[in-house]
């Protein structure tokens, strides 16, 4: 009797702790995928986030198509440093995605300027030509020189200009202010071409700018203005649509080289599927964006002539043409009707 109420003790005591340990174990651990990719990016992980919609959608496509080999770890908010840092982990393979915006990989491959030249688009289906088309497969070779993948451009949307100072709907309007433009001398030539005081500063550093004065305004899009909270300390909103913008998504080449070929096509499409899904997003939110910040309080307005905006900056195509290349500048003024 005794040697049978150990037995049946010993393996009730041997379930339990197999039950302990299998409650404490992480999920991941048993079933960790093959190749685990850390995607980063600047701005905020919220719904209506463009950088976010496009980093989540990637990640469901990916992981989906390849499940149990794939899985993608996200690092938004500066988690691992601004737009320049990310691209220079990308040129390591340090960090193996970045979803950055083009005037910062303008700053690494110039003739990605081209997509950044102020009014070159007059709305989202003539970009999505030229990002799309042989344009925009010619930028991604030229990107590819420096060890970086490009799976494509989704849509920040247009930039717009917001600020403290008064609504812009001329160019005198822009006159004098100062306005925090990215680092990239296309942005800056463009403002300093409309009369304004372009000021060169990094993402991390513009919101208590605005909150100090140290600048009276910034050019950026709807939904990155809603979803990093710009209305609370910005009242004039102007669409101005000077440039699209285009956020690219990109992989480490050294990354992708690692991956086993039916991984990087499934990459490859992947980045596709997320493209397609972002824009459609991104489309679809931008009434209830603005709706949301005239809630908060911010004064929107429409500019009177776009066409005053483009002669004012009409030498800035002359200015990096050599640099973009006049190929690459003609395909997309012939692709766009200009």
């Amino acid at each position: 009797m005794i040697k049978t109420i150990t037995r049946r003790a010993l393996c009730v005591t041997v379930a339990a702790a197999a039950l302990a340990a299998a409650t404490i174990m992480p999920v991941g651990i048993a079933h960790a995928a093959e190749f685990n990719l850390k995607l980063a990016w600047l701005t905020a992980d919220s719904p209506t986030d463009p950088y976010a919609i496009t980093a989540h959608a990637f990640k469901d496509a990916i992981e989906t198509a390849m499940p149990g080999r794939v899985e993608v770890s996200l690092f938004p908010n500066r988690q691992l440093g601004d737009d320049k840092e990310i691209l220079e982990g990308l040129q390591f393979g340090t960090i193996d995605m970045g979803i950055i915006t083009n005037a910062v990989v303008a700053n690494l491959e110039p003739t990605y300027q081209l997509l950044d030249l102020p009014f070159l688009f007059g709305n989202a289906e003539q970009a999505h030509t030229v990002l799309d088309g042989s344009v925009g497969q010619q930028l991604a070779e030229n990107l590819g020189k420096h060890g970086i993948v490009s799976l494509g451009a989704a849509e920040g949307g247009f930039r717009n200009m917001i600020n403290n100072t008064r609504p812009v709907r001329t160019p005198a309007d822009v006159e004098g202010v100062k306005y925090r433009t990215m680092q990239n001398p296309v942005f800056i030539e463009m403002f300093s071409a409309l009369g304004g005081s372009p000021v060169p500063m990094a993402w991390g550093e513009v919101f208590t700018a605005m909150q100090q004065g140290t600048i009276d305004g910034l050019e950026i899009p709807t939904s990155v203005v809603n979803s990093n909270n710009y209305a609370d300390v910005t009242k004039y909103l102007s669409f101005t649509r000077h440039t699209y913008s285009a956020i690219q998504l990109l992989m480490a080449e050294r990354t992708f080289n690692k991956l086993p070929e039916d991984v990087q096509q499934a990459v490859i499409a992947a980045g596709k599927s997320a493209i397609e899904t972002e824009r459609a997003a991104v489309s679809a939110a931008e009434d209830q964006v603005v709706a949301a910040l005239k809630e908060k309080g911010m004064e929107i307005n429409e500019i009177d002539d776009v066409t005053a905006f483009r002669e004012k900056v009409g030498p800035v195509y002359k200015q990096f043409e050599p640099t973009i290349g006049p190929d690459l500048l003609n395909g997309a003024l012939q692709a766009v009707g200009n």
